[in-house]
């Protein structure tokens, strides 16, 4: 496998971590609320995700299991502060997601439009020359 592979499948790999990360209503709560950019404390965040609405209560274990999720994905960082540990939003890898989703978005407006286009020919009668890529054809 040559290097071009290797980091393309690095790659994949991160944006997997993030999504299964991303990919729970409690985890994705404790972003929204350390997305003001302040460092939160354990017992602050358990506070936070204990008190929204029909969450039931959450306790410090839990949240800890949540962020320590988040963690290994990179989407936060822990920080110590004396005995206290604070997590802070580190914004790289949701910045790379925000990239790779704005390519996947713009890949599919392109195979949508070539659809389109054939769709159009088609229906004016007019001969549709087939055309093979990456969409199988559209």
């Amino acid at each position: 496998m040559g290097a071009q592979a290797e980091a393309g499948d690095a790659r994949a790999g991160r944006r997997a971590l993030v999504f299964a990360a991303l990919g729970d209503e409690t985890r994705l709560a404790l972003i929204g609320r350390l997305c003001a950019g302040e460092r939160r404390s354990i017992h602050e965040l358990t506070e936070f995700a204990g008190g929204r609405a029909g969450a039931g209560r959450l306790t410090r274990q839990a949240v800890t299991k949540h962020l320590r999720v988040l963690e290994r994905a990179g989407v936060v960082r822990c920080v110590r502060a004396g005995r206290e540990r604070l997590f802070q939003l580190e914004p790289g890898p949701l910045g790379e997601m925000r990239e790779y989703l704005d390519w996947v978005g713009a890949s599919w407006d392109d195979a949508l439009g070539r659809l389109r286009e054939r769709v159009e020919l088609d229906a004016a009668g007019e001969d549709v020359e087939e055309e093979q890529t990456g969409w199988g054809g559209l």
